[in-house]
């Protein structure tokens, strides 16, 4: 989410892994991500691999080569990345996520103070289909994005771009927020005669969900999803990346775009090519007035999110020096809420905060942080740099003093070591990007959790304090045996003695865990029946294809089903599986996966839609009166529209209100499906009013976007 002057407020995005003893294994598929680590990019700050595109003829006088105005371009590029390429897979990363390469502003922005700013970071964007030059070449054309990719596909790496669908340009200044379709002018902010853009001034309210959704970003003009030109471009865009090779996209400020519309984007995308989605929903905790409506959004549109409740109580912890019982409170909440709380993208810092070595200097605290997101529940993400102790804390070391030039790339460091033999662990014990999370012992400076997926288990152990531990009452699902430090004293761990026990809750021995130390101590297990770890995506309709990652499917090819209905199999390896979703009536299904020696595995849930989904503005008039607290929202007869659910995680909504009594909300529905419909309200006491009268209908366009207006029947 970009901040201006030019400050970026989104958060990080995606998975890396470790990959150096993986470089001859075939690349896994995009939509199954739980075992990556990610590697976060500012691209102009990375790497200056070609000098021929620092100052291209046209947006010249934007790049400094003294490096000592930090709002200009710096000259890092695709070329550069692509360079490195050896050093990122020495590190482990899995995948990439490079800032916004599309076509960004061509002009000199003054910030607060006068000062010329360029769009370095990629988020002011002019033509969503073009390559931005001080990124690629002066013609703007794919060449080095798509030599980018193939270098890291060759590597094992996958390759994530940043999109921001959200605005174009600032609306006050440059270009006006004009954008371009490949070259050809569209529209700007200053003349929007066809209403390609919201025109309701910066947000005010932080909390309120119109605001939120409707109104601008510090100045960059707000695109309007809901037209049908903005609509076929954006998502036009995301398919041409798709065709260049990408795997996974990390969406800007997810918060700030229409929420509704974005189920239909992240359906264009799955159903064009295989893909994983996360975005950046800023928030401190899960105490945020709109946490409820985060998880609702990561439940239901096929994108995942930056946790950054998560990421809140990390810095506190390790970096202010909180009681662990923070970072367990987060766990546990969010494994409640999130139905697919592993594809949550983890991270310790990024671009729109201050590194976390400007919160606490110890590189001690770093490596203990970077290893417990390394080995915890979700999709690992490390900022460029971190592995070298990159740091620079200028005014306090916020943007844009965070996002300085990569000014190493040291081989030999103990974070850069950490994250390969963590990446590598995570890549080869299922318990890691699959399983379960489980607290064993903890205080105020120790913390104990154990990963398990059936007979995999991965323990970790971490003290902070000055003082050795003496752990005693440790119990873990480990088998009886002596344990080494699987990071071999890297961080001052030990080793333990399980002593007896069959039945997961096996006790170790006593031991005295040093102080500021990590120990992590793992066992996996042979052969058993299939073994379900994810889906990906979670939600589509028949004919989309889905990758079902997990362990022992077996060489031969067996079944898979959704619920009792068999899909077609596409693929079959002994851990990954692509499947296509059969004609099944939409609703939600679990899916199994039946081997060759007739054993069933576990299930996951996924969501069949009805059909591909068309963003649709549902407005009713002179609804129920409604008090504080009290909302309308839309219900209906496909799982889209909640299957006539009266529940505020069920229904859709709640609905927006900016000229009461009329409420609207933009919903993704199924193409050419006549449904039935109501709205309802929901008190803040819980309590449910429908709406009098016949159930609405509607018959949804094949393509483009749709309008729905009604009355609220009494």
């Amino acid at each position: 989410m970009p901040r201006l002057p030019l400050r970026k407020t989104a958060a990080l995005f995606t998975t890396l892994f470790t990959l150096a003893t993986f470089a001859h294994a075939p690349r896994a598929l995009g939509a199954d991500f739980r075992r990556e680590v990610v590697y976060q990019i500012i691209t102009d700050r990375f790497f200056d691999g070609s000098t021929d595109n620092n100052n291209p003829p046209q947006s010249s006088g934007l790049y400094d080569a003294t490096k000592t105005n930090w709002r200009a371009y710096w000259g890092g590029d695709l070329q550069g990345v692509q360079q490195k390429m050896s050093y990122l897979a020495g590190l482990g990363v899995t995948a990439i996520w490079i800032s916004p390469p599309v076509d960004n502003l061509n002009a000199n922005i003054p910030d607060g103070g006068g000062n010329p700013t360029a769009s370095y970071h990629g988020y002011q964007g002019r033509d969503f289909k073009r390559v931005e030059e001080h990124s690629g070449d002066a013609s703007n054309a794919w060449t080095a994005f798509d030599n980018l990719v193939t270098a890291a596909h060759q590597n094992g790496i996958k390759v994530i771009v940043d999109f921001a669908p959200n605005h174009t340009t600032q609306d006050n200044a440059g270009e006006f927020g004009a954008f371009y379709d490949n070259g050809t002018f569209v529209g700007n902010y200053t003349n929007d005669t066809n209403g390609y853009f919201h025109h309701n001034g910066n947000i005010q309210n932080w909390d309120d969900r119109y605001q939120v959704q409707y109104f601008t970003l510090f100045n960059l003009a707000d695109l309007n999803q809901a037209n049908p030109t903005v609509d076929a471009y954006m998502k036009a865009a995301a398919k041409l990346f798709q065709d260049h090779g990408v795997d996974g996209f990390r969406i800007d400020a997810i918060k700030h775009l229409n929420w509704g519309w974005q189920y239909s984007l992240a359906n264009s995308i799955y159903t064009h090519k295989d893909s994983f989605l996360f975005g950046e929903w800023y928030q401190t905790g899960t105490s945020d007035p709109l946490y409820r409506d985060s998880y609702k959004y990561a439940n239901k549109s096929g994108i995942s999110m930056l946790d950054f409740p998560l990421n809140t109580a990390i810095r506190n912890v390790f970096g202010s020096n909180a009681n662990f019982s923070e970072i367990e409170n987060v766990l546990l909440a969010e494994a409640a809420n999130f139905t697919w709380d592993e594809d949550l993208v983890t991270f310790i810092d990024n671009h729109d905060m201050t590194r976390f070595p400007t919160v606490n200097s110890s590189q001690t605290r770093l490596h203990q942080a970077l290893a417990f997101i390394l080995t915890q529940r979700g999709i690992p993400c490390i900022y460029y740099g971190t592995e070298q102790y990159l740091v620079n804390n200028t005014s306090g070391g916020g943007d844009p003093y965070n996002r300085p030039m990569m000014n190493s790339f040291n081989t030999t460091t103990t974070a850069y070591t950490l994250t390969n033999r963590l990446s590598t662990l995570r890549r080869n014990n299922t318990a890691v990007p699959y399983g379960t999370h489980q607290q064993r012992w903890m205080n105020n400076d120790v913390y104990v959790y154990e990963r398990k997926f059936y007979g995999n288990v991965v323990l970790v152990a971490i003290n902070k304090g000055a003082a050795a531990a003496n752990i005693t009452g440790l119990n873990t699902s480990l088998p009886v045996g002596t344990y080494n430090d699987y990071l071999t004293g890297l961080l001052s761990g030990v080793n333990i003695n399980v002593t007896s026990g069959s039945g997961g809750n096996n006790p170790v021995a006593a031991f005295s865990l040093p102080a500021n130390s990590v120990a992590v101590w793992q066992a996996t297990e042979t052969g058993g029946f299939p073994q379900v770890g994810s889906v990906g995506p979670t939600v589509g309709q028949p004919g989309v294809k889905v990758t079902i990652g997990g362990k022992n499917f077996g060489t031969t090819q067996g079944t898979v089903k959704f619920g009792t209905t068999t899909a077609t199999v596409n693929s079959w390896s002994s851990t990954r599986i692509v499947a296509t979703v059969p004609a099944v009536t939409n609703g939600n299904y679990q899916v199994t996966v039946t081997n060759s020696s007739s054993q069933v595995s576990n299930g996951i849930q996924f969501t069949v839609l009805a059909a591909k989904l068309i963003p649709v503005t549902f407005t009713v008039y002179n609804a129920s009166p409604t008090q504080v607290g009290d909302y309308i929202f839309l219900t209906g007869n496909t799982v889209e529209l909640g299957n006539w659910s009266t529940t505020w995680d069920g229904a859709v909504g709640p609905m927006l209100t900016p000229n009461y009594p009329n409420w609207f909300i933009n919903a993704s529905v199924p193409a050419g499906q006549t449904l039935q419909f109501k709205f309802i309200k929901i008190a803040a006491n819980g309590a449910v009013t429908w709406e009098a009268g016949a159930n609405h209908t509607y018959t949804v366009p094949t393509t483009g976007t749709g309008f729905v207006n009604v009355n609220w029947q009494y």
